[in-house]
């Protein structure tokens, strides 16, 4: 794997993964939103170009890149805020930018296109999950992403492409999104302020984004055609394990709010992957342990995104 595209490439998985292409000498063909507030987080490196293009103008990229790739990653996806995610109409737009995304992969040459679904594919599920666990989507982002993921299989076969499905669990680290638990706890904790939680039953299956990037990156090479491969860590704890060594790393003397919040009635309570195939196929395995990479977290949001201690 020589050269890579990857849509969105300001991401948090985006950037993880550029960096790991930087260390493995891969070209990388970055696709951002034009006017993008994001670009300084992909690093400068003569490995990577920039190129602006929104989703539903992607077929056009191929009209001034005249270079070939041999890997399509498709990370961009919009309305992915919690209201837009409920939203079936705008959901809906991003499997028909999915198909050009296969169909751009084929006129630059790419032998595999990647799709970057989601574990919201399955709905509530109350064991571990795999590729071959039922799906059943309860919102219009889970269903829009198996309906991406299943039509794109189609379009690659017919173009005669490689097809991988993915479909990420709870990724964490530089860049996540401020609304996610991780990056809420965190801030509050740096603060000196009592985060307001559930009682924290759920059981949770977290990864570390470098070690999602390597997932990817070693998918990129070893993937089998038309595989599904779920993206975690494998193993999961109680969602307060996970609260509690965040307050270890910042100050143990921090007050937590445990059971102060309701759960919602659709609560997801058990979350984790089944890695086998991935491990089997790929030869991912996990390297970063939580507590490792939730200090490197908190370190990168020290200095990026604190305003105030």
């Amino acid at each position: 794997m020589k050269k890579i595209l990857i849509t969105g490439a300001t991401s948090m998985i985006g950037v993880a993964l550029i960096n790991e292409c930087i260390k493995n000498k891969t070209k990388v063909l970055a696709v951002v939103r034009p006017g993008s507030t994001h670009l300084e987080r992909i690093p400068e490196s003569d490995l990577i170009t920039k190129v602006a293009c929104n989703l539903n103008e992607i077929m056009t990229i191929k009209h001034y890149i005249k270079d070939t790739y041999d890997v399509f990653y498709h990370f961009g996806w919009e309305g992915t805020a919690k209201g837009e995610r409920e939203d079936a109409c705008f959901q809906n737009k991003n499997i028909y930018y999915t198909l050009e995304s296969v169909r751009l992969a084929k006129d630059l040459g790419c032998k595999t296109f990647i799709g970057a679904g989601s574990q919201a594919e399955y709905g509530r599920v109350s064991n571990i999950i795999s590729p071959t666990t039922p799906v059943n989507p309860d919102i219009a982002y889970g269903v829009a992403k198996y309906a991406a993921g299943k039509l794109s299989k189609i379009l690659s076969k017919e173009l005669g492409i490689k097809h991988i499905w993915t479909r990420i669990f709870s990724v964490y680290g530089a860049y996540d999104n401020d609304r996610t638990l991780i990056m809420y706890c965190i801030d509050k904790m740096l603060k000196g302020e009592k985060p307001l939680l559930t009682k924290c039953e759920q059981v949770w299956d977290y990864l570390h984004c470098q070690d999602a990037a390597r997932a990817f990156y070693l998918i990129g090479e070893k993937g089998l055609d038309e595989a599904i491969y779920c993206i975690g860590n494998g193993t999961a704890k109680p969602l307060h394990e996970y609260v509690l060594a965040m307050k270890n790393a910042i100050d143990e003397k921090l007050l937590l709010g445990i059971g102060e919040l309701e759960y919602t009635p659709n609560q997801v309570m058990h979350l984790c992957a089944d890695i086998t195939s991935l491990t089997e196929d790929t030869g991912f395995v996990p390297e970063i342990s939580f507590e490792q990479g939730i200090m490197e977290t908190i370190r990168w949001y020290k200095e990026n995104r604190l305003k105030s201690i």
